[in-house]
């Protein structure tokens, strides 16, 4: 089993989850990614500085004013915003993210790698709560 795979074990065990890039728009995966999550029985924090709630749950500005420390982020956003949200991260103490497709670009990657995070790239998260 490759190191991502691995991550990727450990990630679904994990209970309390950030997805930065939660929207409560039903289209978008920033929403489905969040409430598959919950439906999955995740404690799950929506990061997102455009809306304030998601279906009656708060939405937080920022990783820093989440009120506890996820153990996983879940990105959906673009590489920008990923890429400016990883020192959040870090800085948090946040050990594991998982970047959705289109989340990430190489320089994001190497960013991730270089600050020792434990990553997921090119999965969806969706694809792995279906096998949970």
């Amino acid at each position: 089993m490759d190191q991502i795979e691995l991550n990727k074990k450990e990630m679904m065990s994990k209970k309390v989850w950030a997805v930065v890039g939660a929207t409560p728009d039903q289209q978008k995966f920033g929403y489905k990614i969040y409430k598959k999550l919950k439906d999955h029985g995740y404690k799950v924090y929506g990061v997102n500085p455009k809306y304030t709630e998601i279906e009656g749950d708060l939405l937080y500005k920022s990783i820093a004013e989440l009120p506890e420390k996820p153990q996983c982020v879940d990105m959906v956003v673009n590489p920008t915003v990923t890429m400016a949200t990883l020192e959040d991260i870090h800085k948090s103490g946040i050990e594991y993210v998982w970047f959705q497709p289109g989340t990430f670009d190489e320089e994001v990657i190497d960013k991730a790698e270089a600050l020792g995070l434990k990553i997921v790239y090119y999965d969806c998260v969706l694809v792995e709560l279906d096998k949970v």
